[in-house]
């Protein structure tokens, strides 16, 4: 197949639009189920490259759920916690005994499940039967990987009434080295973004705590690679090998470390007993009691407290989640890793991330307010390398 006719562009009204290679080979995907749009193969491209950066780095399965061509979570595959099963909704699988890039889904797909619905998976491995059945219970888009083996294809074939989009992509497949877009008429050439992400990148320790463990390494790789394939301004939160807070496309870098935070706190508020033995009614959706969740922990709380709107979601009256209550929780979120494609220019980013349990942090370095990043880096203990190297994605 050299060239695939899409529906529309961006927007309906963005006719006509299509795939194609400039020198006319063959395209390295295959289409084996549904019709994929010009936003679907955006996400699919871009998550493929991020999983295969995190497979390399890291040597085990990866998943990534996109939206809008950013990342809203990524993980690799490390089984999972009860607790996590829990909050991920999959306890009523056999989680167990997932295999690893079922795993790595479940943890792509669980970590900010509100921005992930919707999203156009991408996998690092042949897809199995484990995960093609976490993929089948979601709204989902799509997914593109290397390969999908007969009964995960079948599986997946039964998605949207038979509509819903796999793709496969030849995993050998490596583009030019120079690549092009083209904007308002003009066309623009640069080199491909082939930086490696590996631990010389992490050496230059730059605080008075050095102590780097190899699990802080490798979280740290993580978010360095999911910030590559990221729109800029962006930060990551990870932990334990997986996203828990990705804070994309802001202007103000605070700004992206405070929305990246927010979604890491509500990672972990949701693992809170008050939070996971809510008394959901069972006829409330996954995705219904997802947006319960948000908002009972949020400040806007009394929408699904109030008379006569909580009886709709919950079979009795569930107790306030105070700001006390929740901050005594999250005072116990610890060994946090904070990545960021470009300088902190001031310390606020810094403050801002320790409330959400940073420990270990990778930054460009280069800011004219270096000192002041560190001297509160070295205020909490933390751990922070500057891997002179920036990566802002456009």
């Amino acid at each position: 197949m050299k060239e695939f006719e899409l529906k529309y562009g961006c927007n309906p009204n963005q006719k006509p639009a299509k795939i194609y290679m400039a020198d006319g080979s063959e395209l390295p995907v295959k289409i084996l189920s549904g019709r994929p749009g010009y936003i679907n193969f955006l996400d699919a491209f871009n998550g493929w490259q991020l999983v295969s950066n995190l497979k390399k780095a890291t040597g085990l399965p990866a998943a990534t759920s996109f939206k809008h061509v950013s990342p809203a979570g990524a993980a690799v595959g490390l089984p999972l916690t009860e607790t996590l099963a829990k909050i991920y909704w999959v306890n009523d699988m056999d989680w167990k005994n997932f295999s690893p890039l079922a795993c790595a889904y479940a943890r792509a797909r669980g970590a900010d499940r509100m921005s992930s619905f919707g999203d156009f998976i991408s996998l690092s491995d042949v897809c199995d039967k484990d995960t093609a059945l976490l993929i089948k219970r979601e709204v989902s888009d799509g997914v593109i990987a290397p390969g999908y083996t007969e009964e995960a294809l079948e599986i997946l074939k039964q998605k949207k009434k038979g509509n819903y989009n796999v793709i496969q992509i030849d995993e050998n497949f490596v583009p030019a080295p120079l690549e092009h877009k083209e904007v308002f008429g003009v066309t623009f050439e640069q080199g491909r973004q082939e930086l490696e992400i590996d631990d010389a990148m992490l050496s230059n320790i730059v605080t008075e705590n050095k102590e780097l463990t190899e699990e802080a390494k490798r979280d740290m790789k993580i978010s360095l690679i999911i910030l590559k394939y990221t729109q800029s301004n962006s930060v990551c939160f990870v932990k334990d090998g997986q996203a828990i807070g990705v804070g994309a496309g802001q202007q103000s870098r605070v700004h992206c470390t405070r929305l990246a935070g927010q979604k890491a706190d509500n990672w972990f508020l949701r693992q809170c007993p008050k939070v996971l033995n809510l008394p959901f009614k069972d006829s409330i959706s996954r995705a219904e009691r997802d947006n319960a969740i948000d908002v009972y922990i949020g400040d806007e709380y009394m929408d699904v407290l109030a008379d006569g709107m909580w009886e709709k979601t919950f079979t009795e009256k569930p107790e306030v989640f105070t700001k006390e209550e929740k901050r005594a929780w999250l005072d116990q979120m610890t060994d946090v890793t904070l990545g960021s494609d470009a300088f902190f220019p001031f310390s606020d980013n810094i403050e801002r991330a320790h409330k959400s349990g940073v420990k270990y942090i990778a930054e460009p370095g280069g800011s004219v307010r270096d000192d002041a990043v560190i001297e509160t880096c070295n205020k909490y203990g933390m751990v922070m390398s500057f891997t002179g190297i920036r990566l802002f994605h456009h």
